[in-house]
Parts: C-alpha cells; structure tokens; sequence
C-alpha cells in the first residue's frame, strides 16, 4: 500500500495542516464505513451528506487526519486537520501529485458496453508480467478514478483503469488526471442515451480516451465495431485492431459450440494460439481479445495469457451462475444498456438447457427520450428467439412486453409483472428441474431480487 507524507499532501493539495500527523498516512477514505486505521478522511460535500459531519467519526475510527473547508476547522482547533478550499478537489489534487511520483505504464479503458470486464481481463493478463494495479470495481468517475489511484502500490508496473462517464465533457478531466500511454475503447451504443444527441455524439466523447494519448502510446480499437472509422481518425498513435472475421493485428476464429473457446492469430508473428475464455458468447471474446492486444505489447506470453483467461472470473452480478431446486440461473443483473441486452440474450441461447428456457428483463436507465422505443425495439428480439418465455418486471420492463406481443410473440409466453416478489412467485409456481433463467435488468432495478426472494423462500 502506498504511504503519503503529511507534506506531500499539503503540497498537493495547496492546503494547510492543523496538528499535522507525526507518521505518513496509510490510505485514503470518503466513508467511514469503510474506512481503515492510518487513512486521511476527505469530508465530501454530497446530495445526501456533509462528510463534515462524519469527521469526529472518522478519527474515532484511526484516521490518522481529516481534509475539511476551513469553516470547519475555525470550528474544531484541536483537531489533526488538512484545510483546502474544498475537499473533492483537494482529493482530485492529491492523486495527480501522487500520480506524478508514478512509473508505471497506465492503461485507460472506457466504451458503453464491456469496461468493467475488459478492465478486469487485461489487468489478469498485464499481472503475468508484472505487479498491477486496477480500478476497484467501477470506481470510474471523477470520485472513484483519484480514490483508486491513490490506492496503487508505488512499485505497480502496470495501472489498468476504467474510466465511465455519463454527460458530455466528463472524459477529458479524467484522462488529464490518469495520462494514460494505452487506450483502449469497447462497443460504443446507447448507453447514457439521455444526456446525448446521438450515439455519434458518444463515441466523440469516448474518443477523449484516444485524443490523450502520448505519440509513443498503443491505442487498442474493434475493427469490426460500428464506429471504428471515428475513433481511428482521433488516435494520435499506433494502433492495434482486433476482429472476429475482418482483417486485423489479432483475429479469433471461434470454435463451433461457441462455448468460450477460440484460436487468435497474431499477425505480426503469424502465430495461431487456441485459447479458452472463460465467459461464454462472441461478446466477451471480443472483449478477450482488446486484453489480448494490450498484454502481447507489454511481452505477456502466450501460456499465461492461456492460463489467465481460462482461471477469469467476474464479480458482482455479472454472469453469475447458481442452481436452484434443478433450474439454472444466469443472473446478469449488475447493468443493461440496449447492445448488452441483445449480447446477453444471444449468449444465454447458446448455452445447453434441458427444459424451457426463461428471460426475466427489467428496464434500461438513462435512455431519454428514446426510452420507449429502444425497449420496445428489445422486445421485438426477443420475439425472435426460439423457444423462450418472457417475464417483465418493473413499468419499463412492460414496454419490452408490448414489444415482443407487437412482433408476434404469442401472449401466453409473455408475463408483465409489476415487482421482483411477484417474478419470483411466477417462477416459483412454473419452474422445473432443466429449466434456464437469465436476469438482466439496469442496476437500478434491482432484478437480482427475484432470485433473493427465490432462495430465501
């Protein structure tokens, strides 16, 4: 873990201590819930709560020094506190000074679609060559980027981060911060519809990711994604493309049962590697493939690149795989955006399933006005898919009902339901041993309640 010098965070800061600790600090912290013995606590101002408020909790739980305005601290002398202007941007300060006192090679890697999973798949293969440092979960705006920096390891070779952003103008701040020399940009679609004109106008503002990247820096892009032509004309450095079928730098032929395997050809070597990832469907080889081109040039070898995808491992409500009473269930329920969806729901026909075969869908979030239509238009593939009985939940989830009745699906394999308890009391009362269900929904749904009220019953 790294260690702050009490100077060291004054100078970054421009701020000023009152009773300065005696010893460095060991960490840093915006919630004492979480908070650790040594950390210095910033008392951020939120919608919510006044981190102010939490000081006297915070050192009575070991920290070792609080960041506060300097109302407070005209209030509290005998405290051991850091006073700045303001403490978001004082902690924003802090870890571009720590940042500065970094060696490491440092990956940035945004997109609508597969961030959080290509975050965690090229920081598995990069940890083969070297100590490497990543984002923690999805701490990727302009909070959870400084927090995350200023939790990495001095010694780090590598820094893989995940950079999110959900307005327009949110990227280059933190591109400015992390001065990344890799870049790498997932799908682009309709992810954060709300906030944008158009998906051109995301993929612009992806591009911030490219646009910062030294002349000596390794831009990483799909060559088969819809707007690829955008974010090569805003790479200012080598690039190395991948695709499924098309020509480039690295090319993945997938085996017929689609069950993860694939063999990779390397253009530049003309070496043909058989690979197993461990998460299933074209979409995450995609995916494995964009964490491929970034570990090949960095010397990540074949054999481990083949030992570290095959052990991969995603957490958090991502393809999360459990039983229940003989049903299989895939609960996919951390996020959902219009392109995930259909990935998900291609995935989940792929996979083997002896019975009938159930897809519980809640809304997307952050669609705008394009909401209706983007969920109907759901709704339509799902009406596509052979086989499948529907249940909705939630009242966006009902516009993907109306969709899929709209496009042919017979009404008795459609059932709109208004909550999680009563998807899973429907599941409950028509499940039967053999039968698949996946659960995809925005985070803000909460669809991994239907299987909680399934397990708990």
């Amino acid at each position: 873990m790294p260690h702050f010098a009490p100077t060291d965070l004054a100078r970054w800061s421009a701020g000023a201590w009152q009773h300065a600790p005696d010893a460095p600090l060991t960490g840093v912290s915006i919630n004492t819930q979480t908070l650790q013995r040594g950390d210095l606590f910033f008392a951020l101002q939120g919608t919510q709560a006044d981190g102010h408020d939490f000081v006297a909790d915070a050192l009575a739980r070991g920290a070792a020094g609080a960041v506060v305005h300097r109302k407070f601290a005209k209030k509290n002398p005998a405290l051991p506190l850091l006073v700045v202007a303001e403490p978001a941007a004082a902690l924003r300060a802090c870890a571009a000074g720590y940042r500065d006192t970094l060696t490491a090679t440092f990956v940035a890697i945004t997109g609508s679609v597969g961030k959080t999973t290509v975050k965690e798949m090229t920081a598995d293969l990069l940890a083969t060559v070297g100590p490497t440092a990543r984002t923690h979960g999805n701490f990727n705006n302009d909070l959870g980027l400084p927090l995350s920096l200023l939790a990495m390891a001095p010694d780090a070779q590598f820094g893989v981060f995940e950079l999110g952003m959900n307005h327009p103008g949110e990227l280059a701040p933190l591109c400015k911060l992390l001065r990344p020399t890799i870049g790498i940009v997932t799908m682009v679609g309709p992810v954060h519809f709300e906030f944008f004109a158009s998906v051109q106008a995301i993929a612009e503002e992806k591009a911030e990711v490219l646009r910062c990247l030294p002349p000596e820096g390794l831009a990483v892009l799909d060559a088969e994604g819809d707007w690829f032509e955008l974010l090569r004309a805003a790479t200012p450095c080598r690039l190395v493309t991948t695709a499924l079928q098309g020509a480039a730098d690295y090319t993945a032929q997938l085996a017929p049962e689609l069950n993860g395997a694939f063999t990779v050809t390397e253009r530049a070597t003309g070496a043909a590697v058989a690979l197993q990832n461990s998460l299933p469907g074209a979409h995450n080889i995609r995916n494995a493939l964009l964490a491929v081109a970034a570990a090949r040039a960095h010397a990540a070898s074949w054999e481990k690149i083949r030992g570290a995808l095959a052990a991969f491992q995603l957490v958090g409500l991502r393809w999360q795989r459990s039983e229940w009473q003989g049903a299989t269930f895939i609960n996919d329920a951390y996020n959902a955006s219009p392109p995930s969806m259909a990935a998900a729901l291609r995935t989940f026909m792929e996979l083997p399933a002896a019975g009938r075969r159930w897809v519980v869908l809640g809304g997307m979030r952050e669609l705008g006005d394009a909401a209706e239509d983007l969920h109907s238009e759901l709704g339509h593939f799902v009406a596509g898919l052979k086989d499948v009985g529907l249940i909705t939940v939630g009242e966006l989830g009902a516009w993907i009902a109306a969709g899929a009745y709209e496009a042919g699906l017979a009404m008795d394999r459609i059932e709109i339901c208004e909550s999680c308890g009563a998807a899973a009391a429907l599941l409950r009362a028509r499940l039967e041993a053999g039968d698949a269900v996946l659960l995809k929904a925005s985070r803000g749904e909460k669809l991994e309640r239907v299987l909680e009220a399934l397990t708990n019953s």
